[in-house]
């Protein structure tokens, strides 16, 4: 296993990473298997989002199945009656390598960057969830990974392979807004109140295992298996949970990667608790001819203000529980998951959409699984979601040290505020590694 890397170690190299890391590009790999050669999977996480994404792939051969909760572990795996099963994903990984081709991680958030290292390290191609790490410097550590191995890699922003997306990334880059520098982002999900609460350990729940690296305390009631997005050392608030969703669809369709400055405020910062909700605003440099964008982020029910001024064909107000509004020189386009509309209405009322260049998806999950039999690349590449997951993760930073941030991405270090680059990466527990 390779050495434990601390924050202090973290601290005293960052700064050595070259500029390259920031820019890599995925390219094609080498198949696995032919197309019709079914890959052998394993799975780290048994339930809730892990198991939609093994439902997602077992169109192959699930093999390996762990999960620290034996419920849950021995619920999937009746499914998957052929799948050995495992408890601790380290030795899962160590005794499946020379049987498995690629891993699923669907463990809370902080788990994911151990699991999917140590695969990448393996040689074996990644499927994660949401977000790809828990810290910034993780995500940039499993980007780096997963190019110098060659694997094929996909984060869990499912709804990166619908139709809606792709048509608004073909709006905003056929011009049909014009330029772009303003774009606002806001959902109103909130995972705060998290207090630990000392309790009796349930006989199929592994505690040591599930809290993995971080800090050792006593079982607490009411964090497995959800609301450990409450808190800090498990999760990352509104924020980290749905970021990777709702800016997704803005870093697509405007090529966005590192901003330069970020800020955030919020209610009260809790040093246990995840907050109430969290403003957080991001500057992004020009791209080639393309302006620099100021992105804002909403969450636990704040809104932009010019939502109020919003109205539909009908006249009627328009008032979206989440969304994106980029704010072109041309006019406006509001968007969700499924749906998206240009505004002011009657601007469009003839308006011919651009002609669709970006190609159906076969699905999320089988683009990975296509991509690792044929040697393409993936939509959601640990290259292009690592920035991405960065740039989220970036705006936690910010709202929790207190700091207007500026961020020198190639070097992946906060110039201005030694307290908030301290929160770039954290301390592993005795054991554990990246």
């Amino acid at each position: 296993m390779p050495q434990q890397q601390t924050r202090r170690d973290f601290l005293s190299t960052s700064a050595a990473l070259s500029a390259s890391a920031l820019f890599v590009n995925p390219g094609q790999v080498k198949a696995s298997r032919s197309a019709n050669e079914k890959l052998n999977l394993a799975a780290v996480g048994t339930k809730n989002r892990a198991l939609a994404n093994i439902r997602g792939c077992d169109t192959e051969n699930i093999v390996a199945l762990c999960d620290i909760d034996s419920n849950f572990l021995d619920s999937t795996g009746n499914d998957y009656p052929d799948a050995r099963k495992y408890r601790d994903f380290r030795v899962m990984l160590e005794k499946e390598a020379d049987k498995i081709d690629a891993v699923i991680v669907g463990t809370p958030d902080h788990c994911h960057a151990p699991a999917a290292a140590m695969a990448l390290r393996m040689k074996k191609h990644v499927y994660c969830e949401k977000p790809l790490t828990h810290t910034v410097y993780e995500a940039r550590t499993l980007a780096n990974l997963a190019k110098e191995n060659n694997l094929v890699t996909q984060m869990g922003t499912q709804i990166h392979a619908g139709d809606n997306y792709r048509r608004v990334v073909e709006l905003v880059q056929s011009g049909a807004i014009g330029d772009i520098k303003r774009v606002h982002v806001w959902v109103p999900a909130v995972y705060n109140q998290g207090v630990f609460k000392p309790a009796e350990k349930p006989a199929h729940v592994d505690w040591d295992l599930w809290l993995g690296p971080a800090p050792e305390r006593p079982y607490s009631a009411d964090v497995h298996p959800f609301k450990w997005r409450n808190f800090w050392d498990y999760g990352t608030g509104g924020l980290g949970d749905f970021g990777c969703h709702y800016m997704d669809l803005v870093h697509w369709a405007l090529d966005l990667r590192a901003p330069e400055k970020i800020s955030a405020k919020g209610s009260a910062v809790d040093p246990v608790s995840c907050p109430d909700y969290v403003i957080a605003d991001y500057h992004y440099p020009a791209r080639g001819k393309m302006p620099p964008v100021h992105l804002t982020w909403y969450d636990g029910g704040k809104k932009p203000e010019i939502l109020k001024t919003l109205k539909d064909k009908n006249g009627q107000a328009i008032d979206p529980r989440s969304g994106q509004l980029f704010i072109g020189e041309k006019g406006m386009i509001l968007s969700n998951y499924s749906q998206h509309t240009l505004l002011p209405a009657e601007k469009f009322v003839d308006f011919t959409p651009p002609e669709q260049t970006i190609p159906n998806s076969i699905g999320h999950h089988q683009e990975w699984i296509h991509a690792i039999k044929t040697g393409g690349p993936t939509t959601c590449n640990f290259d292009y979601s690592g920035a991405l997951t960065e740039a989220v993760l970036l705006g936690t930073v910010a709202y929790r040290s207190g700091q207007d941030l500026e961020w020198d991405a190639p070097h992946l270090k906060v110039t201005n505020s030694p307290s908030a680059q301290s929160l770039i990466h954290k301390e592993y527990r005795k054991g554990w590694t990246l």
